[in-house]
Parts: C-alpha cells; sequence; structure tokens
C-alpha cells in the first residue's frame, strides 16, 4: 500500500510538472496591438512615429503587459475596419479600444469591463435657451454628429429613428455647423470635443450641457486566431482593468492623454 501511495505521489507530481512545462512553453511572451488611428484621447497615430499608435488605451494596457511581463507593441494597421480585419485574422493579437458588438462575439475574446468609457454629450451655442434635460428634447432640433465618434448599437438605433442628425466628416466640421447656425446642436465625446473648442478658440461659443445621452466602451479584445489567446491572460487583464477602474488610474490616463493631444494640436507644423 506504501509503494502504491508512494508511486500515485510521484505520477502526480510528474503530471503537474508536465502541464506547468507545457503552459510556460505557450506562454505568451509578446502581443502586438492596433486600434482606431483616429480616437484621441483613447488612440490616435504618434505624430512622431505614425507606425505607431499612443493614447489611454494604450497606456493602460501597456502598463498591465509590463506587470505581467509580457513585451507589447501598439502599431498603426489602418483605418478602423482595416484594424478590425487585422486582429479578426491573427495578423494582429488585439484591438485596443474595440466597441461592444454582439456580432464580433464570435471574433473576438473580450475583456471586461472596458478600459476606458468615452462620455457623449450634447454641445450646443452659448446663451442657447434650449431646455435640454434628456434625449427627447432633441426630437424637434436639428443636429449633427461626426461620423467618427462611436455610439453603442443601443443609441444608434434610438438615433436612428428618433433623431434629426447630419453624419459629417468629421468633428471639426460638426462644430463648424453649430457655429454657423446650420444646427442646434452636435453630439460628442465630452473630452474630444473639449479639446477641440479650446484649440479652435471656440471655448466663448460653444458650452456642453450636463446631459450624458450615451457612453460607449472601448475593450480590450483578443483575437480567437492570436497565439495569445489564453484563459490565464484573460483573467490578468479583467483583475487589471477592474483594478484600473476603481483607483482611478483610467481616468487619470486619459486626463493626461488629453493634455498631450492638445500640445500637439498646438505644436507648430515643422517645415521639411
Amino acid at each position: 500500500m506504501r509503494v502504491s501511495r508512494s508511486l500515485r505521489a510521484t505520477v502526480l507530481l510528474g503530471v503537474m510538472m508536465l502541464s506547468a512545462a507545457g503552459w510556460a512553453a505557450g506562454k505568451c511572451e509578446r502581443l502586438i496591438v492596433t486600434g482606431s488611428p483616429d480616437s484621441p484621447p483613447y488612440m490616435w497615430r504618434d505624430p512622431q512615429d505614425p507606425r505607431h499608435l499612443m493614447g489611454a488605451n494604450a497606456d493602460l494596457l501597456g502598463q498591465a503587459l509590463r506587470e505581467l511581463g509580457i513585451d507589447v507593441e501598439f502599431l498603426y494597421g489602418g483605418k478602423r475596419a482595416q484594424a478590425q480585419e487585422e486582429v479578426r485574422s491573427g495578423r494582429m493579437d488585439m484591438l485596443a479600444d474595440a466597441s461592444l458588438n454582439t456580432a464580433w462575439l464570435e471574433r473576438f475574446d473580450y475583456i471586461h469591463p472596458a478600459a476606458t468609457y468615452n462620455e457623449i454629450v450634447v454641445w450646443v451655442r452659448t446663451g442657447t435657451q434650449a431646455d435640454i434635460q434628456a434625449i427627447e428634447d432633441l426630437h424637434s432640433l436639428a443636429g449633427a454628429v461626426s461620423q467618427r465618434t462611436r455610439l453603442t448599437p443601443e443609441f444608434e438605433s434610438v438615433a436612428a429613428g428618433e433623431l434629426q442628425l447630419q453624419h459629417t466628416s468629421g468633428l471639426t466640421a460638426a462644430l463648424q455647423k453649430l457655429v454657423l447656425g446650420e444646427v442646434d446642436y452636435v453630439l460628442a465625446g465630452r473630452y474630444a470635443a473639449m479639446v477641440l473648442v479650446q484649440t479652435l478658440g471656440l471655448a466663448a461659443t460653444l458650452q456642453a450641457l450636463p446631459v450624458v445621452v450615451d457612453k460607449p466602451g472601448f475593450h480590450l479584445a483578443l483575437s480567437f486566431n492570436s497565439a495569445c489567446l489564453d484563459p490565464w491572460l484573460h483573467g490578468q487583464l479583467v483583475k487589471k482593468m477592474t483594478e484600473s477602474a476603481a483607483s482611478g488610474l483610467a481616468d487619470e490616463a486619459v486626463k493626461r492623454n488629453l493634455d498631450v493631444w492638445k500640445s500637439q494640436l498646438l505644436a507648430p507644423v515643422s517645415k521639411q
């Protein structure tokens, strides 16, 4: 009986060692990450090195992966749809700013909670006497939104059926329509619009209302075709993103990157 127990213990130890060795051999050591190149302060191309992306989500994920002993590089993978395809195919490992979309649950392994959230608010001309407290108050007004502004599917459905929205090529164009009186309001991310309003010298002309009409999250999403797809990594990133939200680290990253983006917008254009 003693021999049998000793043998079982030896076999069990061997299995555990083989399992540990197998996990270590397959452990992810490097991630190639991409995302939207035009979503500051969350993610955008580094003007000093356009091959790479920068932003709040890059900072948060980069810090988390360094603490886990994993190298990471944030590479430009093309415009938003191109970047998504790079990750879906497995040519790149992860999106750092994926919108939550039920159709994509078969393409990506989403990390919850989101790394950051974008508050969509209503911008109006200063002094406008519109009593806007909820989305219902926008029904009779003409509005604009940049086609680059990401909204939740639920809000997009409501907007399509209930709001009179013009879609512009970018946020600057939408704000210009508001200044000229061509629309009554603009729907835009609080932080992105705030920086543009300041840099365009419109701080005395436009203001954001307190009501938040939508709050889409920017998630980390690992490709199901990535060699780094691993339950351990998923669990560790869930823990890291939960901690960063609770500690205020995510908010700090957004505010820090707002300042960086604003300084880039105000920097003089160098002549080649």
